[in-house]
């Protein structure tokens, strides 16, 4: 019963409904005593002979007027009850799809993409559950079982009732230790669940590195055990399940024996009659679903409960990037000071960068160049506030990044990174998708600065042709340019192209970049690039090895010092020249 207590908070919240539901149980429960008195009535009076013509059609209008009362009541809590279990559902869908956009990236690394959907599916269905069908159940059984007790004694006799019910005991015992049980099954169940969904959404994702190796029997055979191994765990969970309904029912057949057995007793001493035992065993009847909701409501309660505490372990996680109270409103526009003395990854042991030291102007480019690994990406998921837990110092028109609401520093960026992500919507919502109203006019402006006008026109149905999942009907290079399209809409204070040229040609990225000079020389850019020429006009270019700084300077001083720079922009001049 602990998961009630759980969601407490939203049954408080929301009692009054709740309340009408309860109402309408309890109508349902109370008119639920007269069809059986009225049976066992027609019983005695057609036995004793003195039913008339008249009184039949008054006791059968009565069962009419029973079932429309009946109709309306039930009507009551399932709208009640039903709805607010989806409202529910609603609300913590909401909370932990906003928990997940509010978490920094350490967060996603932690945790892989199926868990996280089986949380916000599985786990919250099962939730659901508990305030819709756990509700009624538990509800159903306190007072449909409570009336129809009260009933059996009041109408028919009480002696004949304690006799009939001396075997429910056993339901609490079977419901107790199945349900400790039922617990931690249902738990690992829900944990084979998540598994399997990673699983399912890994081999999707990477269906095309899955073939183009030709690992396709082998992943299978992976899947097929991961499925093989949840279904075990369930047929474990469903073995439990099952007991439930076969030992209720056993429970009850004890209790029709005994009622056969002492209510004919009392029929044959004139202590009951044969209507009243009539009555009785429909009373009894009435008493099944009661004992079989109680043991569906182990099982919602259970599964609600594993689920609960899932949700509860994501909620809890905190993000390691915090708004101060005091938080600055306003979009950030001026120098870039970037002080870092140290940044380490957590749970890593050697720093990721050391003494990195750099200012950028208004107006002015930076260039960041480096082989793989060797902190040019580091620097700018700082500058993107996914950690902050670095030595040192990063201002933004001289005020401390971490000092800037989220919602007003992050506009302030536009950001493009080599893997670029698309939505599976069309190139112009996908271009303004910082700026949903944006005109097409600009969305036009935008595709031709970043060079992609002319491609678009070619296209079949232009901007409204739709770039499928992840941009797969796009090449490299068109999703790149995409990516620079939708970050120049916005108008960034600060724009990052982390090797976002590098799926382009060199006319191509040439041409962009000679855009970019011109429509922002009043704005900031951040150019990383394992190419060269890409930050060549650059105002500074720093070259990064092992998460330091080894040189730095313009292209011109750079060629002068003759160290990796001018080396590594030798070696590519004679690649370009090889190629043509």
């Amino acid at each position: 019963m602990s998961i009630f207590i759980k969601l407490s908070w939203y049954f408080k919240q929301e009692w009054r409904i709740y309340a009408i539901g309860v109402l309408g149980l309890v109508l349902t429960a109370i008119f639920g005593i007269f069809p059986p008195w009225i049976i066992g009535h027609l019983v005695d009076l057609i036995r004793d002979e003195k039913l008339t013509a008249d009184y039949l059609f008054l006791l059968l209008g009565g069962l009419v007027a029973v079932a429309i009362i009946q109709y309306i009541a039930r009507y009551m809590w399932r709208n009640a009850i039903w709805g607010e279990a989806a409202k529910l559902e609603s609300l913590l869908r909401h909370r932990i799809f906003w928990h997940y956009m509010q978490m920094d990236t350490a967060f996603f690394q932690r945790y892989r993409t199926g868990d996280l959907m089986a949380h916000a599916t599985n786990d919250l269905s099962a939730i659901q559950r508990v305030a819709g069908g756990g509700i009624l159940q538990f509800a159903d059984s306190l007072i449909t079982g409570g009336t129809t007790l009260i009933a059996m004694m009041l109408v028919v006799d009480w002696r004949l009732t304690l006799i009939a019910i001396l075997p429910l005991p056993l339901l609490a015992v079977m419901a107790r230790t199945l349900g400790n049980k039922m617990h931690i099954a249902f738990k690992k169940s829900q944990a084979a669940f998540s598994r399997l969904n990673n699983k399912a959404q890994e081999s999707i994702s990477g269906v095309k590195v899955i073939k183009s190796f030709g690992q396709e029997a082998a992943d299978i055979q992976d899947f097929n055990q991961q499925i093989d191994d949840t279904i075990t765990i369930n047929q474990h969970v469903n073995k439990l399940d099952a007991l439930f309904d076969p030992i209720t029912t056993m429970i009850m057949a004890i209790s029709y024996v005994v009622t056969i057995i002492y209510g004919g007793h009392l029929v044959n001493t004139s202590v009951i009659t044969l209507g009243a035992l009539v009555s009785f065993v429909s009373y009894l009847s009435m008493l099944v679903w009661p004992m079989f909701a109680l043991g569906m409501l182990f099982n919602t309660l259970e599964r609600g409960n594993a689920s609960y505490d899932r949700i509860e372990a994501i909620m809890a996680e905190k993000s390691s990037i915090i708004e101060p109270e005091d938080a600055v409103n306003k979009t950030p526009v001026g120098n870039v000071d970037y002080q870092v003395a140290s940044f380490t990854f957590p749970g890593a042991t050697a720093p990721a960068l050391t003494n990195i030291n750099f200012n950028i102007a208004a107006g002015k480019t930076l260039g960041l160049v480096g082989s793989v690994g060797s902190g040019k990406s580091t620097i700018i998921r700082l500058l993107l506030r996914e950690f902050d837990n670095y030595q040192g110092a990063i201002t933004f028109n001289t005020l401390d990044i971490c000092q800037y609401q989220l919602d007003a520093y992050m506009p302030a960026i536009g950001y493009v990174p080599q893997e670029t992500y698309l939505f599976s919507d069309t190139v112009r919502e996908n271009i303004r998708f910082a700026r949903p109203n944006a005109t097409q006019a600009e969305v036009e402006e935008a595709a031709y600065k970043s060079d992609l006008a002319e491609q678009v026109d070619n296209m079949p149905e232009g901007y409204d042709t739709p770039v499928g999942e992840e941009g797969i009907s796009l090449s490299g290079g068109q999703r790149q340019r995409l990516a620079i399209a939708r970050a120049l809409l916005i108008d960034p204070e600060l724009l990052i192209l982390d090797d976002a040229l590098s799926a382009v040609d060199a006319e191509t990225e040439t041409a962009i970049l000679q855009t970019l000079r011109q429509e922002r020389q009043n704005k900031t850019t951040i150019i990383a690039s394992h190419r060269l020429s890409s930050v060549m006009d650059a105002d500074e270019i720093l070259v990064m090895q092992d998460g330091q700084i080894i040189e730095r300077g313009t292209h011109d001083s750079l060629i002068s010092q003759n160290g990796w720079y001018a080396k590594t922009f030798a070696l590519q001049a004679l690649a370009v020249e090889g190629e043509v």
